[in-house]
């Protein structure tokens, strides 16, 4: 049976038909909600509690960030390899692990043993289903997105298992993973949807892509990702980061991002790996230069290249796997212009270490991603529209 005959001939809750359903609906609520409770601990307003900024970071990578890349994946790698996609029981088991880990971290129990233990469950066995699926597909082309799954749960075990003092590591570790993803898979969708979208107009040879530029520059920030998680001030890192961020930039601009002003949801890809360049040359930049905050760099890679690139994905695929239009109405518009106001915010307050600008940017990003789960939740939840 097809992947297509086998969703067809599904009978179950249409929330568990596909993988973006649960998972791209539970990371918006879930990034709406993290950030104020951070914001709130942090400014007093909260009982003492384990809501700090390593819970804070925590959430926002091995939380959100995982649920946004295992429903891009579960939807994705069956039409890379053929195969029958994870949907029904053991989709639901799967986000239930997830929301398990969720859970778990906000108890008083969260430091303990039990506590750590069932919110790694998840990413573990996430990582073996999506070997599974490219193994058994013969997908080898992704080898690579197994591997960098497989090093985002290491590095989530890390982050539980390290002293104190490491888990900044297991942190950029996570960030760097993050980064590779977007070099990789958005290097790929960015030009592909760009020229998908010019060629009705006669302009699809205005997109150009560029082999080995794309291999330097995915190569360029793994290479520099890995040198800034283990020894994120040396020198060499910050430089091998300024080249990979050069070289994602120079990868944009061969896309043609320009000419799609009149249509955000494919514009709003180029922002997304406009932040990716940027802050791949902030974060190397703080390591050449005591000039540039590290706080800036960091940020520009979380709240603009992963937020900003993970709304975009989101909005893309919920639109076109519920049968809607691959068009962007003025609820996605405010969504995407919220995410880019709130990472420009989040690193003009690292520039300036701004108590102001960093609630403005909070306000911000929990408006995006509560109007993502307002707007966008009726379509992961209801049946796929009627052609």
């Amino acid at each position: 049976m097809s992947t297509a005959a086998d969703r067809r001939a599904y009978r179950g809750p249409a929330l568990f038909s596909f993988g973006f359903r649960p998972f791209f609906l539970s990371a918006g609520v879930w990034a709406a909600l993290t950030v104020p409770l951070w914001l709130t601990a942090r400014i007093g307003l909260m009982p003492p509690s384990g809501i700090d900024r390593v819970w804070h970071a925590h959430e926002m990578l091995f939380g959100y960030l995982a649920a946004v890349v295992a429903g891009f994946l579960l939807t994705a790698v069956p039409n890379w390899t053929g195969r029958i996609p994870v949907l029904g029981r053991p989709l639901a088991a799967l986000w239930a692990l997830w929301l398990a880990g969720r859970l778990a971290m906000v108890t008083p129990w969260a430091l303990s043993p039990w506590a750590w233990g069932l919110d790694s469950l998840f990413l573990l066995v996430f990582a073996g289903v999506i070997w599974r699926e490219i193994l058994s597909g013969r997908n080898w082309r992704n080898l690579g997105v197994a591997a960098m799954v497989s090093l985002l749960a290491l590095a989530h075990l890390a982050f539980h298992l390290l002293p104190e003092a490491s888990v900044p590591a297991a942190e950029r570790a996570a960030v760097a993973l993050a980064a590779t993803l977007i070099a990789l898979i958005g290097g790929r969708v960015t030009p592909s949807f760009t020229r998908n979208w010019l060629a009705p107009r006669g302009e699809a040879d205005a997109v150009r892509t560029r082999p080995r530029l794309d291999l330097a520059g995915v190569i360029a920030c793994a290479l520099g990702g890995a040198a800034w998680t283990l020894w994120p001030q040396q020198p060499l890192a910050g430089a091998v980061l300024v080249i990979a961020g050069g070289l994602s930039l120079a990868r944009l601009a061969g896309w043609g991002g320009l000419r799609t002003l009149s249509e955000p949801l494919v514009l709003v890809l180029h922002l997304g790996y406009l932040w990716l360049g940027l802050g791949l040359v902030l974060v190397g930049a703080s390591a050449l230069s005591p000039l540039v905050p590290y706080t800036a760099g960091l940020h520009a890679l979380t709240a603009g290249a992963v937020g900003v690139m993970t709304l975009a994905m989101m909005t893309r695929a919920s639109l076109g796997h519920t049968g809607r239009p691959r068009t962007a109405g003025p609820a996605t518009r405010a969504v995407f212009w919220l995410a880019n106001l709130a990472a420009v915010l989040r690193v003009a307050a690292g520039l300036g270490a701004s108590e102001a600008l960093l609630s403005l940017s909070g306000l911000a990003w929990t408006a995006a991603f509560g109007l993502f789960a307002v707007s966008y939740g009726p379509m992961l939840i209801l049946p796929r529209r009627a052609a």
